[in-house]
């Protein structure tokens, strides 16, 4: 090319959720039978849709409006429903055009990160869901500044890390939370997320909080939704429908912003997120036309309920699957449907491997994992897929130091997510050992 076109560092930001699934494929044709324990999609895992709503979804699909455009903000009856759950709350109140929708929630994270100075970083929680990482860095051209998740307690955030990040970066503008979280499924408790606001009040910061996950909380723990303990702090609520009802393919996410004038800058920043999405019109109608009636539906807290108690009952069992291994330091997931799963230090190296049988497979692993520079979690979970034909994701992926794994609380048959974490703690032990 006549010019370098690239931008700087584009390309060395990788989504090992989707990669690994490409060389899974190719595994899968030479007849290894794969567990994909790697992607948070229900459907895939054989999640049903009740009747109920797919009717609520036909009945919209037959109405024309449903074809149209709708306005930039999104459809004004959804908004004012999500509107009156906000604020049936008590706590921030917003209207409708304090919302906005998006085509998913990867649209919002690009949108919100793309509109930020360049200078201006918001810091991350390490480890922490690649869409947010990718999406802040590349806004910044320059790694995400984090603060700390503790394994050894709870995965809850450093908060003097933190806050250290934040008193000595002057570029540090905002802070990023995702709750309950993405990878390691902890739930914030209301005194943290009290803290954190507090920090960003003493040092005029805004906030982001993903809540996708905000109503998938279990063994007992409590959370609330940032907009409960915000005050008069600037911030974003990212929330959709992909996890909750469960729909991703519709791709429909929500921002909702609280306190936009409280700030005139803050506020110049939220009208260049709307400006920006003004450039496509609008999000997809058809989804944003149904989610008041099937949230509104009588059978949806049901049905919401049992899927609860089954992530709940799937936690516990890869919980106490997993800790039985000497070398990993394994916390049970409380909220969402992932378990980030750190090795104990030292404890991986770049000579173990497992054995691979069909010669053709074991070319294409070794392919991957012998390279330069391949972190040793990525060559335990290339190792395992191979062998085993269990899918996970390395946890170095997620924008961390800690080599681990990341997998998903999504199978539904019991027995078979016995059988799935019995096979791994007995291949986590021998791949140790070689």
């Amino acid at each position: 090319m006549r010019n370098d076109i690239v931008a700087p560092g584009a390309g060395e930001l990788t989504y090992e959720i989707r990669n690994i699934v490409n060389v899974a494929e190719k595994v899968q044709r030479f007849g290894v039978k794969i567990n994909w324990e790697n992607i948070g999609d229900p459907i895939v895992k054989g999640e049903v849709i009740p009747a109920w709503m797919k009717e609520i979804v036909a009945h919209a699909a037959m109405e024309d409006d449903s074809y149209a455009y709708c306005p930039t903000r999104g459809v004004l009856e959804t908004r004012e429903f999500v509107c009156s759950l906000t604020n049936a709350r008590g706590g921030a109140q917003i209207t409708p055009d304090d919302i906005i929708f998006f085509n998913g929630l990867g649209d919002a994270i690009a949108k919100v990160y793309g509109n930020l100075r360049a200078e201006s970083r918001v810091l991350m929680p390490s480890p922490t869901y690649t869409t947010h990482s990718i999406g802040e860095a590349s806004h910044a051209n320059a790694i995400p500044v984090c603060y700390r998740l503790k394994p050894e307690d709870n995965w809850y955030p450093d908060m003097e890390d933190l806050e250290c990040h934040v008193k000595y970066n002057p570029q540090i503008s905002g802070i990023m939370i995702i709750n309950p979280d993405n990878p390691t499924g902890m739930v914030y408790p209301v005194e943290v997320l009290k803290q954190i606001v507090a920090i960003a009040k003493a040092y005029d910061l805004f906030i982001i909080a993903d809540e996708v996950y905000s109503n998938i909380v279990y063994n007992g723990e409590k959370t609330v939704p940032i907009s409960d303990v915000i005050g008069d702090v600037p911030a974003i609520a990212m929330k959709g429908i992909s996890k909750e009802l469960p729909w991703p393919g519709s791709r429909c996410g929500w921002i909702e912003v609280y306190n936009g004038d409280r700030d005139p800058r803050f506020k110049k920043f939220v009208n260049a997120i709307l400006s920006s999405k003004m450039n496509e019109v609008c999000s997809t109608t058809l989804p944003q036309r149904c989610l008041p009636a099937i949230m509104k539906h009588p059978q949806y807290q049901v049905y919401l309920k049992e899927r609860i108690e089954r992530y709940e009952r799937m936690s516990n069992i890869t919980y106490d699957a997993l800790k039985k291994v000497p070398g990993l330091a394994v916390n049970r997931t409380n909220g969402a449907f992932y378990m980030a799963v750190p090795f104990k230090e030292g404890v991986l190296n770049s000579r173990q491997s497992l054995p691979i049988e069909n010669n053709e497979v074991r070319e294409l692993v070794e392919g991957i994992v012998n390279q330069p520079g391949v972190a040793p979690d990525k060559r335990f979970v290339y190792y395992v897929l191979a062998h085993t034909g269990i899918c996970v994701v390395p946890l170095s992926s997620f924008n961390t130091n800690l080599l681990g794994f990341r997998v998903t609380l999504l199978e539904r048959d019991e027995s078979e997510c016995r059988r799935i974490y019995g096979t791994l703690t007995e291949k986590i032990a021998q791949y140790l050992a070689s």
